[in-house]
């Protein structure tokens, strides 16, 4: 039968055509983002299930948009065929629409690129610090041009709307009953997109997480679909009921001598006062120090081989994780004990949870001191410092006399610089906290200091991904990291209070890795463990036994186990506990995955992970690629982890609003 004998009505031909035309788009789109982040071990045989999944996302989008003109066209006057003014308002309408589906794609392509994941819900909390932001993407990325050249995608496919419907106007037009049957089919198919699967449920964001491979479902994710979708989960509230009911359980684990109804997590840790000279910490906190990429645990590439020195001359945590991706949220975490489980931006900007105990309160009678290169109004930052930190002095950006390097401020190496400036004139014990961010785009590596630190440009990019990273100006930054590490060791060196200072390093987070790993199990990679992996280290100039461990820590736990070593008296609010009198029995580590909505913990060689909504679970060894058996003895083990996961997640939620300063 030919095309103009087809018995469809004009509108909805053209809604069928724009269908086709768009979705084999958006599988195009698909196409492209594999062939850019596709791990080295993907195999076109194993695509088939996330590229059909995809297809199904993709169609919802487009009936969504497409609806309103199948059931508004059936009035004459807004019908495009029918009056001229109808068709210009439904091309405006399209227009918009391709704009809209363009941009979701653009910003999807570099989110991914950024944080290897798709466009959600998350990416609005960059809006808060839209200035910082924009001007990273301006020093990251082609802009100018990417913005031509999505003007061009968008100006194209409008074009192609437009042509549709003059094809689509030489159809015969046909009769009322025919009409109306035609005008079912049309929209039945439109609502079966929309609700997307056969089934008493609808097709939902979280079906992607089915798959059972974390490329595989970000593969098949729409970014349109996955940020709407992501969007209800932006929530801040505790289910109290259920915290009460954890709190038996909690508070036993925290070790509170004796648990109240009114939900008190404080515990006070008592040492005999000695008369030897209190000892001064500096914790730096260390920007994507991911734990894949060093030379700590063997990256052939030795990108960090001054750190891997230093680690083997103090206590080295080598499954030490954090509870989150991000900045803003592991420096939450640090300082406060608790986990960041906001899902609604990160908790730093909750102007209900600014007010937070910190153990550094505890080291009674120390200068307190903040350094980071940029400004601390980003992801306000200043206000978790200043607000919680008694007397904190914060130097930031505009406190040194050296100039920006980039959006993120001075270079990581004049931040170390003048931070050991501030400290060698010290006469009292300080804590101070340094904040690097360097190893992060726009990767810059000033000029002046490459005499000294020697750019390594005769790496194949085959290689560079087969170890974990996408860029040479990615891996020499993480290279200059361990350089600025070794300079800063180097200067506190020369002044006198080097001997009588604990130095601790621990990743603000790692980086979510695309390709399999040779030193880790597959679960690194399946289960995002890589995101959260950071080394930990605690150096004390001849002054602590030198240790490697493997015993299960957290970003929690710093405060607590610095307090610890330095026998100084605390109170403990949050969730960390003293890793120097821990043996590992007893320790969990917990993890919650704000991009994918997963909550889990780990617990000696196992990682227990369930989605917060779909409640699908995961249940991986973290040692070995040996699927766990189903027998009584790992059941066990499971259903405790699956009850510490379940009781962490509402304690934390709970206490993000209940540690106020004492």
């Amino acid at each position: 039968m030919q095309a103009s004998q087809i018995s469809i009505t004009p509108i909805q031909r053209w809604i069928l055509l724009i269908f086709t035309f768009l979705i084999s788009v958006m599988s195009l789109f698909r196409v492209i983002f594999h062939l850019q982040y596709h791990p080295a071990n993907a195999n076109w045989n194993n695509l088939l299930e996330p590229f059909l999944l995809g297809l199904r996302f993709d169609a919802r989008v487009l009936a969504i948009v497409l609806l309103p003109l199948i059931i508004l066209a059936g009035f004459k006057k807004i019908n495009p065929f029918n009056n001229g003014a109808a068709h210009k308002w439904w091309t405006a309408y399209l227009a918009l629409a391709i704009t809209a589906l363009v941009l979701f794609y653009g910003f999807d392509y570099y989110y991914y690129a950024y944080l290897t994941q798709r466009l959600n819900g998350n990416i609005l909390n960059f809006l808060d610090d839209a200035g910082i932001s924009f001007q990273m993407m301006w020093q990251s990325y082609p802009l100018l041009r990417l913005v031509l050249l999505l003007l061009i995608i968008i100006a194209l496919l409008t074009w192609v709307t437009y042509k549709l419907f003059q094809f689509s106007s030489t159809q015969t037009p046909i009769r009322k009953k025919k009409r109306l049957f035609t005008f079912l089919i049309v929209f039945i198919f439109l609502g079966f997109c929309i609700y997307g699967k056969a089934g008493r449920f609808p097709l939902r964001w979280s079906d992607a997480f089915t798959l059972g491979n974390t490329y595989q479902s970000n593969l098949a994710l729409n970014p349109i679909q996955s940020f709407f979708s992501t969007l209800n989960f932006r929530r801040s509230e505790f289910d109290l009921k259920t915290v009460k009911k954890h709190y038996p359980m909690m508070a036993d684990y925290f070790g509170v001598e004796n648990p109240k109804k009114e939900l008190d997590f404080s515990r006070s840790v008592i040492y005999n006062p000695v008369d030897s000279k209190p000892v001064n910490v500096v914790l730096v906190i260390c920007e994507s120090f991911s734990a894949y990429k060093s030379s700590m645990w063997g990256n052939p590439l030795n990108t960090t081989p001054f750190f891997d020195s230093l680690s083997k001359q103090g206590i080295f945590y080598d499954r030490h994780f954090t509870p989150h991706y991000g900045t803003a949220r592991g420096i939450w975490a640090t300082i406060t004990g608790i986990p960041d489980v906001q899902l609604i931006k990160t908790a730093s900007r909750n102007p209900q949870a600014v007010d937070q105990h910190t153990i550094i309160n505890d080291f009674k009678g120390y200068e307190k001191f903040y350094f980071l290169g940029g400004s601390a109004s980003w992801a306000n930052i200043r206000g978790v410092i200043t607000n919680n930190i008694r007397d904190v002095k914060l130097y930031e950006e505009e406190d040194y006399d050296v100039p920006a390097v980039d959006v993120w401020g001075i270079s990581d190496l004049n931040l170390f610089k003048e931070a050991n400036k501030v400290l060698g004139q010290q006469e009292k014990p300080f804590f101070a906290i340094i904040q690097t961010a360097n190893n992060h785009r726009p990767y810059t590596i000033p000029e002046e200091d490459k005499k000294d630190f020697k750019i390594i440009e005769n790496i194949s990019i085959d290689t560079l991904n087969k170890y974990g990273f996408e860029s040479l100006d990615e891996y020499n930054a993480f290279r200059y990291t361990d350089f600025t590490f070794q300079e800063f060791m180097k200067a506190a060196q020369k002044e006198t209070y080097f001997d009588n200072t604990m130095f601790v390093f621990v990743g603000d987070h790692g980086i979510r890795c695309k390709q399999p790993l040779t030193q880790f199990p597959a679960a690194w990679v399946d289960e995002g463990l890589a995101c959260e992996h950071v080394p930990l280290l605690f150096y004390h100039n001849g002054k602590l036994q030198p240790k490697r461990t493997d015993i299960i820590s957290s970003q929690v736990d710093i405060l607590p186990t610095i307090a610890g070593l330095l026998q100084v008296p605390y109170t403990n609010s949050g969730m960390g506990a003293d890793l120097s009198k821990s043996d590992g029995t007893n320790n969990f580590a917990f993890i919650i995955d704000h991009d994918t909505r997963q909550i889990g913990v780990l617990h000696k060689d196992y990682f227990y992970t369930r989605g917060i909504s779909s409640k699908k679970e995961s249940f991986v060894s973290t040692v070995d690629d040996i699927k766990i058996p189903k027998n009584e003895y790992f059941d066990s083990i499971r259903l405790n982890m699956s009850k510490m996961t379940e009781a962490w997640y509402h304690t934390a939620h709970y206490l993000l609003l209940n540690n106020k300063s004492k």
